[in-house]
């Protein structure tokens, strides 16, 4: 019959539900949401508690680009405050859904970059660690190809279907949440550049003994090389191995030797103290005395901060009047030493240590370290040195507080974080949530109510 439709499948069926409506696939998308959400708050986190050493990392970069001469380090010091706030705060807005749909494709940016900056790595191999978390997470250039190329795929899913993203915080209060995120982690990175990293991860942190980690275990693995051997006979070239070195009427022209397997290297492996008058090495005589020797750290003495030396040297005099060995460790040159005694009188003795040694042993131009026995009992930064009352000046070190071992607890940091960030975020969390549910309750019942009056005054309905 004409004008009358059909009752086929076709015309029966329900229609197709989009992805964002299925539930497993609202489900993948927030998986995907709060794994990218906590590896870049992660990642931020790290790299704010230590501003320099994520600075140190990009310098290193812009030297495998041979741009090191052109960025001075002020910038390179904003750009590593700038990237672990953006990282983190990123994070942040992801796990709580805040202005979705920015937020994902900010972050599907920040991946892209990061990838193609992955791919660089692992084919020229310019930088062993990319420092993605730090020195918290040590990653191979070929692992982190791989977490980014995993990372990039989820956050083209939230890219995608930002809308799916399961709201933590409502629109009217998401603002604090922003605020105080953006507030904490630049408070943390300015925190730890005046004093030093709330979270040390080198392996020179409060409490580490020296000898022992420079010690390599009983039966790991060693250091593989090859050596190629190049040698000529009747003008023309060849290169040999060890295993197959020619007899006599070759002549040698030169060799080249390459690392095949890095084996076991102990996390401490450069750490070396050679006085810079006498030209001797005094590393096991420092590591092994039973006392307290205080170290005076300066990767770079002409750019350090000489704005506390007389902290410095009052504990240099209380170091004198108890015997205990006060040394100044630096990789800068003669010149740059007696520029410094001459701006701040120093009398104590110089030592020349590596620079790489020296800047992952604190994070402070200069810094102080106490050690005894090779364990290091504190470590302080120059605008954070501790002072001797003129009462105490008589008393050895162990019978003062900073001659004790420092609290290096990491629970209790974490609860310092919590009870600043994490906890009121989640009462601001658990409120706006009882207020929304509050609010939908009350538009329900609302809702209800006028449904039940309408049909009461018109049953026929």
């Amino acid at each position: 019959m004409e004008g009358k439709q059909e009752n086929t499948p076709a015309a029966t069926a329900s229609p197709k539900k989009p992805f964002a409506q299925k539930v497993w696939g609202r489900l993948l998308v927030n998986l995907c949401r709060f794994a990218v959400a906590l590896v870049f708050i992660f990642s931020g986190f790290v790299k704010a508690v230590d501003p320099l050493g994520t600075q140190y990392k990009i310098n290193d970069y812009l030297t495998a680009l041979n741009l090191n001469g052109l960025v001075s380090d002020w910038v390179t010091l904003g750009m590593s405050v700038g990237l672990s706030a953006v990282e983190f705060c990123l994070g942040v807005f992801l796990l709580f859904a805040i202005h979705r749909r920015t937020s994902s494709k900010v972050a599907l940016a920040l991946m892209v970059v990061m990838t193609i900056i992955a791919i660089w790595l692992w084919e020229e191999n310019p930088i062993a660690d990319c420092g993605c978390f730090g020195d918290a997470v040590h990653l191979t250039n070929g692992q982190t190809l791989l977490k980014n190329l995993v990372l990039l795929t989820f956050t083209a899913i939230i890219a995608w279907q930002p809308l799916v993203l399961v709201r933590f915080i409502s629109k009217t209060n998401q603002w604090i949440v922003m605020y105080v995120t953006v507030l904490f982690i630049l408070v943390v990175s300015a925190w730890c550049l005046y004093y030093l990293p709330i979270f040390d991860f080198r392996p020179y942190h409060v409490g580490a003994n020296i000898v022992k980690g420079m010690e390599i275990p009983e039966g790991a693995k060693s250091p593989e090389f090859v050596t190629t051997f190049i040698m000529e006979k009747n003008g023309q070239r060849k290169e040999f191995t060890e295993e197959n070195y020619p007899d006599s009427t070759w002549t040698f022209v030169d060799s080249k030797t390459v690392q095949t397997d890095v084996g076991y290297v102990p996390p401490i492996h450069d750490f070396s103290i050679e006085r810079m008058d006498t030209g001797e090495d005094i590393t096991q005589e420092v590591l092994h005395d039973t006392g307290y020797t205080f170290l005076l750290i300066s990767p770079h003495l002409e750019l350090a901060s000489d704005s506390n030396f007389g902290e410095i040297d009052m504990l240099y005099e209380y170091a004198a009047d108890h015997g205990y060995p006060f040394y100044g460790l630096t990789a800068s040159g003669q010149g740059a030493v007696d520029r410094w005694r001459d701006l701040t009188g120093a009398e104590y003795p110089f030592c020349f240590t590596d620079e790489t040694t020296l800047k992952t042993i604190v994070r402070s131009n200069p810094g102080m370290l106490l050690l005894k026995n090779g364990t290091i009992i504190q470590k302080w930064s120059h605008n954070d040195l501790p002072v001797i009352a003129q009462q105490d000046t008589r008393q050895p070190l162990e019978k003062l507080a900073i001659g004790r071992l420092g609290d290096d607890s990491v629970p209790k940091k974490l609860s310092i974080i919590m009870m600043w960030y994490v906890l009121p975020l989640a009462i601001l969390t658990m409120g706006d949530r009882l207020w929304a549910g509050g609010q939908w309750l009350y538009r329900r019942n609302k809702r209800r109510g006028k449904a039940a009056a309408k049909q009461a005054e018109d049953p026929s309905e």
